[in-house]
């Protein structure tokens, strides 16, 4: 494929099929690789490349892996290495806008890891654009649970292949539909609505039929929802031409991209506010709509001190006409801090932000009182949630693993904020040793490793942190952001 090195505008449209890890502590072994450079003023194809991987450890090519994209051993065992094509990868990724399905949870990852196997630097990003979460926010549920291979047969494009130039033009494919839909929305809201052929605020955890609040602690149910082994559940905006349909799901503009190029990940920033077990808490991106300001640092409440009675949770403007859940204690932000949390479980790095490093956060033990309110205000949420229109599975705050019933624990998420180019950890963290605290200054390098050494399981701490309401990619929830920790020394 002749790409050059020159114009770096293209949009570099990709996807990998990997093995699937069937033992504990086993990775992903990139099988294909497959790319599409598309131009962004017209969206058409510009160049492919596409190659089967031979992995290191063929073993781990097993029969499950080969159920979910038909790719056998002998397929690729005269097939090259990864680091035989990381050249080829590198060219076209590197400095380019990246989009794909679920790329930011998946297929971002992989790249990432490929590289560091043969210890070579990874390609960055100009931008990203994951159809899934901008489709999830923008085009809703009406195409049932948001995966390629139900969209595709939502628009009769056939059925998905799970191979990487493929499922790559059929992602294009199914973004071109989607964007037509909402452009002709946009264009005729009434007709449509009168018709009932669609509803233009169809958007994941819709709440447009929902009561406004609840302050009374109520029971409900979730189904489960079954994923494949990428979890498509799984969150950029720059100038762009605002006529063209698929174009237009995004138009703020910024003055650090060419505008040949257009880039949506400020809308994914944005919507990465809103998510996640596998999501971290707000930034200061967050929306300028919210309607209650963050309180002080003095307004942190002790467990004691909280009235479950005087929890209530309503629904507030979030984006771009979406909805968000508020937590509110007599009618302000629910904060809480608690002291001499035990940690249980160290830092984590299994998700990613919108340019593939890791959203930071950690486990630690809870107390009787804190688990009072937290399901308490579990129960309040959750019955909004759902009496507002969402199908969004909603999974508990408090953990409470089979066997360890009586040993509760809660995730503290540790949110990044964007810095220039690079980003940073928004937790203040210091050090607690007698009467004296002092903050903990890590280095650029190694923070990581740093804040890792720090909290440790066994590990003594205080914390003080936020109750931020999720609704994104099918999970829905409550997750607790740290807004300050205190390391007991020693």
């Amino acid at each position: 494929m002749a790409v050059t090195g020159e114009d770096r505008s293209e949009i570099a449209f990709f996807d990998v099929e990997t093995t699937v890890p069937t033992r504990p502590g086993q990775g992903f072994a990139i099988l294909e690789f497959g790319s599409i450079l598309v131009c962004p003023k017209k969206l058409v194809e510009l160049h492919n490349y596409s190659t089967l991987i031979r992995p290191a450890d063929l073993s781990h090519i097993s029969s499950l892996s080969v159920r979910c994209n038909g790719i056998t051993k002998d397929a690729v065992v005269s097939a090259p290495t990864f680091a035989d094509i990381a050249d080829s990868v590198y060219e076209i990724l590197h400095g380019r806008i990246w989009a794909g399905h679920n790329i930011l949870r998946f297929d971002c990852a992989r790249i990432r890891e490929a590289f560091a196997e043969i210890n070579r630097p990874a390609p960055e990003p100009k931008g990203t654009i994951d159809s899934l979460a901008l489709l999830t926010q923008k085009f809703g549920r009406r195409a049932g649970d948001m995966k390629m291979a139900t969209l595709a047969t939502y628009f009769g494009l056939g059925q998905q292949t799970h191979r990487s130039l493929d499922d790559v033009r059929m992602n294009l494919e199914v973004l071109k539909y989607c964007a037509t839909v909402l452009f002709l929305e946009s264009s005729l809201p009434d007709i449509f609505t009168d018709n009932s052929w669609v509803s233009p605020n169809a958007t994941t955890g819709s709440r447009s039929n929902g009561k406004s609040r609840i302050e009374h602690a109520g029971q409900s149910s979730s189904s489960n929802a079954k994923v494949d082994h990428r979890s498509e559940s799984s969150p950029p905006q720059h100038t762009v031409e605002k006529n063209h349909p698929i174009l237009s799901l995004a138009t703020r503009e910024t003055d650090d991209v060419n505008s040949n190029t257009f880039n949506l990940s400020a809308i994914g920033d944005q919507m990465d506010n809103m998510e996640e077990d596998l999501k971290n808490g707000p930034t200061s991106q967050e929306s300028p709509s919210r309607v209650v300001l963050e309180r002080s640092d003095n307004d942190f409440l002790e467990p004691d001190d909280v009235s479950i009675p005087s929890i209530s949770v309503t629904l507030a403007p979030f984006y771009r006409g979406t909805q968000r859940i508020q937590i509110l204690h007599l009618n302000s932000p629910l904060q809480i801090q608690c002291a001499s949390l035990k940690v249980r479980f160290g830092i984590s790095t299994k998700f990613v932000d919108n340019a593939g490093r890791p959203r930071l956060s950690f486990v630690v033990d809870a107390s009787p009182s804190l688990c009072k309110i937290l399901d308490a205000t579990d129960s309040l949420a959750k019955e909004l949630s759902v009496n507002s229109g969402s199908s969004s599975e909603w999974r508990p705050v408090v953990t409470r693993k089979q066997g360890f019933f009586n040993s509760p624990t809660v995730r503290l998420h540790l949110p990044t904020v964007a810095d220039g180019e690079s980003s940073r950890w928004a937790t203040d963290i210091y050090e607690k040793e007698n009467s004296s605290t002092q903050k903990v200054v890590f280095s650029n390098r190694n923070e990581v490793d740093e804040l890792s050494s720090l909290l440790t399981p066994g590990n003594i701490l205080d914390a003080c942190f936020a109750l931020d309401a999720y609704d994104y990619q099918q999970n829905a929830g409550i997750r607790l952001v740290a807004k300050k920790l205190f390391v007991h020394s020693g």
